[in-house]
């Protein structure tokens, strides 16, 4: 990815850092900086460099993480569970989806348009007979971009730590954290 040097000015405010505050991330003067984004100055590759190093690994720094966006309360449904009482419980937490966990393990899982479909056609019994394949789980230090880019796929994601599942992650819990930023 190339990157301009008339952009740094631009990148720096959408990270919140002053000028002072790239000058010492990135071992380099603030009037340089100040000169550079004033375009007065065409700052040698090496400081470029510095610049660009310091910039890219504070964005890393600053990425939201899975355990700041999962919602640690999990709703769940076990697979010899019936379909009304999914329906139930996912009227109650106001909810469109969740994973089937059988002993601690995902297994599965359960939406809106899973049961409108087993009621319709007569198959409501036990969610394991309806349920679908289980969600992906991952790390709670999974970055917002891995999570976003699953979430194209999946309703939802599972977080988990050594095994035990710990948070899930919807879309809507992605849009309200990205948005509310």
């Amino acid at each position: 990815m190339v990157i301009d040097i008339s952009e740094i000015k631009h990148i720096r405010k959408k990270l919140g850092l002053t000028q002072n505050d790239l000058a010492k991330l990135s071992g380099v003067s603030q009037s340089l900086i100040a000169k550079i984004e004033a375009d007065t100055l065409d700052p040698a590759y090496t400081n470029a460099k510095k610049i660009f190093n310091a910039l890219e690994s504070f964005s890393r720094k600053k990425d939201i993480k899975a355990d700041e966006i999962m919602t640690p309360k999990l709703v769940f449904v076990s697979p010899s569970d019936s379909a009304k009482d999914a329906i139930k419980k996912m009227k109650r937490h106001e909810i469109s989806q969740m994973p089937v966990i059988d002993n601690g393990r995902a297994v599965g899982m359960i939406s809106e348009a899973i049961l409108l479909d087993a009621v319709l056609n007569g198959k409501a019994d036990r969610i394991e007979d309806i349920m679908d394949d289980a969600p992906p789980v991952l790390s709670k230090d999974s970055s917002v971009n891995v999570i976003s880019d699953i979430l194209r796929y999946y309703p939802l994601v599972l977080i988990g730590k050594r095994g035990n599942i710990k948070g899930i992650i919807t879309k809507s819990d992605l849009l309200r954290k990205v948005y509310n930023k």
